[in-house]
């Protein structure tokens, strides 16, 4: 196909933004979705870089909730807490679910 645009008389630009990106654009825009739910869901990483307060992220605080007491975890808060987590994902996943299917499904045939 790329060859065939250099034949019909596009640019190497032309090329790229009219054949090579559209044939693309399904597999790049489920990997970005992928990388962002692995980042979303980031909790060994995060844990050891972050020291202050402030700036931990949404698992490793969820994770470091406590109890009144040594002996007591706040189950409903941490379920609480893990469901808004997993909201925007949800959120994320049904809005973009054709283009995940379709970013797993393409081959080399456009449209």
């Amino acid at each position: 196909m790329e060859e065939t645009a250099y034949v019909d008389g596009a640019s190497p630009f032309q090329t790229f933004w009219r054949v090579l990106l559209p044939l693309a654009a399904p597999g790049l825009g489920t990997a970005g979705i992928l990388a962002f739910i692995s980042s979303w869901n980031e909790y060994l990483f995060a844990l050891s870089l972050t020291t202050e307060r402030g700036t931990r992220t949404l698992p490793v605080a969820i994770a470091q909730f406590s109890g009144s007491s040594q002996f007591e975890m706040p189950w409903g808060e941490i379920m609480a807490a893990s469901l808004l987590a997993t909201a925007p994902l949800i959120v994320v996943v049904l809005v973009f679910q054709k283009l995940i299917v379709g970013g797993l499904t393409a081959g080399g045939v456009k449209g």
